[in-house]
């Protein structure tokens, strides 16, 4: 029985930064003077649409600032009892992200049933202004952050978080236009419902896919079932088990199994041919794989292929 514990851990999987990181403070930069001046007329106009959506973008100013935090620490080399580094605090802003957004989303849904029952005079045509300046400000913001590495999750939610923001920009726009053009200021707080909506939607995203993480969860978009069925398939490979398939962090999945191989079979071999398997089909860098020779004079291999307990 041979055993060969193998780590294939010749990829990078450092972004980036420096140009990444120009993309993130321009965007943000972006943001931050915008999301100053909507506080002020928001205020002036008496708009809950407009200090709705600045909140909004508050959230994803601080997404990019916890993005760019993440960034810099998950570089960091692993050292001491952190085997893996800190390649996981990007996850954790993800989270502390997605409950604000949340919190954010109820605070304004309370606030806007509030304003339909007693509904304020609104500017609506500072409101449409506003709305329309955001509208590019956040179409700009958007393509700067699309230039950088979205293989991360804390840059994906920016770049959906401000996405969201157009649309609730155009959203604050119409509500601006229906105020102006009727008079009827409820229109302000559909407005700010559906900005809250949106905000709720992207809150549930980064929980959900960080919470997969945690859960150590396969990555979204592989399937178990096939990486094991195609294992099951290699020539010479006569039972797979203890397949285990998570995600350090956004986009460095991690694969372990024990595989039993025919008795005349070289492992080393099949060990390095199944490693490349996984990296090619399945984009799986990072193995480790025990692989022996299955003690056919204790155990039928028709009967590993049902599921009878493996030799150890």
């Amino acid at each position: 029985m041979h055993d060969h514990n193998h780590d294939h851990g010749g990829h990078s999987h450092a972004i980036s930064r420096d140009a990444d990181r120009r993309w993130l403070v321009a965007a943000l930069s972006l943001i931050v003077v915008f999301m100053i001046g909507e506080v002020v007329v928001g205020l002036l106009a008496d708009s809950l649409a407009l200090l709705s959506d600045a909140a909004h973008m508050l959230t994803d100013a601080a997404a990019i600032v916890l993005a760019l935090i993440a960034m810099r620490l998950a570089a960091r080399p692993a050292k001491g009892n952190f085997t893996f580094g800190l390649r996981r605090v990007e996850i954790l802003s993800a989270q502390v992200n997605g409950i604000t957004l949340w919190v954010l989303a109820a605070v304004f849904v309370l606030e806007a049933i509030d304003r339909f029952r007693n509904p304020p005079d609104v500017a609506g045509g500072l409101v449409l202004v506003t709305a329309i300046v955001g509208i590019g400000v956040n179409a700009l913001a958007t393509w700067a952050i699309s230039r950088a590495d979205r293989r991360s999750l804390n840059v994906e939610g920016a770049f959906q978080h401000l996405l969201n923001d157009l649309f609730a920009f155009i959203a604050t726009a119409v509500a601006g236009a229906v105020v102006l053009f009727t008079g009827w200021a409820r229109a302000d707080a559909v407005a700010t419902l559906i900005v809250a909506v949106l905000m709720a939607y992207a809150g549930w995203g980064l929980l959900r896919d960080s919470w997969r993480v945690f859960l150590e969860a396969a990555p979204r978009g592989l399937d178990v079932a096939k990486i094991d069925g195609d294992l099951h398939a290699v020539d010479g490979v006569v039972d797979v088990h203890d397949l285990h398939v998570w995600e350090v962090t956004s986009g460095f999945p991690n694969l372990s199994a024990h595989l039993l191989l025919a008795k005349d079979q070289d492992c080393h071999a099949r060990r390095e041919q199944i490693a490349a398997l996984l990296a090619d089909r399945y984009g799986i860098h990072h193995t480790t794989l025990q692989v022996d020779h299955a003690q056919e004079a204790l155990i039928d291999p028709a009967q590993l292929r049902h599921g009878a307990p493996a030799p150890h």
